[in-house]
């Protein structure tokens, strides 16, 4: 059984990082952030380690581990590097329940040629999409199908985050993409409600597989 998916979202700050380790408890799958740009206030892969329940899960370290809180190609840049994605495909995790949480949204650029989308390409791994319910997120959401459409992406489903209006119903219609689940906003994330989220949407999980 295979249950490996790439977290991607409509942009920055859409709750992906939360839906990853949401996916990950639900699955009990280990979690990988290749692309870290910023950690000022910690990296996202020691976020998702603290919230996590189940043992099994494992955390790996990212191929590349920026400091400046940017895009990566220009975080990359202010360090004299450049992000190679054949290297980050060559340090894959060779398992089969495996999240990958991706930078920002799918046209963000990781080096001057290549975006995050094409890393999910070169990944050959089925895309979850997150989408905040707020305003313009139908556009930006719709957007993200779009590509998806265009480059051919094995997207398995949305998963929402916040209740800002409700733009769910109408997002699923109109992209032909399924809805995997819903978060509802809170004040206190935490270990608990990252276990009981995931508690929600695993029967999900094991239908698609």
């Amino acid at each position: 059984m295979n249950n490996s998916y790439f977290i991607t979202g409509t942009g920055t700050n859409v709750g992906k990082t939360v839906v990853s380790a949401i996916v990950a408890e639900a699955l009990e799958a280990d979690y990988w952030k290749p692309v870290q740009a910023g950690f000022a206030n910690g990296t996202d892969s020691e976020w998702v380690a603290g919230m996590l329940s189940n043992k099994r899960s494992v955390i790996y370290p990212e191929v590349y581990k920026l400091r400046l809180a940017a895009s990566p190609h220009i975080a990359a840049r202010e360090e004299n590097i450049n992000i190679n994605l054949q290297e980050i495909v060559d340090r894959r995790p060779l398992i089969n329940n495996l999240i990958i949480e991706g930078a920002g949204g799918l046209m963000v650029p990781l080096n001057e040629d290549e975006f995050v989308i094409d890393l999910v390409k070169s990944m050959r791994t089925r895309v979850i999409l997150v989408s905040r319910n707020e305003l313009g997120s139908i556009n930006h959401s719709l957007l993200t199908a779009s590509i998806c459409r265009q480059q051919g992406i094995d997207v398995a489903g949305w998963i929402f985050n916040s209740n800002f209006m409700n733009y769910e119903n109408e997002i699923v219609r109109w992209s032909g993409i399924p809805k995997l689940g819903s978060i509802p906003y809170t004040d206190n994330i935490n270990k608990a409600f990252i276990a009981e989220q995931a508690a929600i949407i695993r029967n999900r999980f094991n239908v698609l597989s």
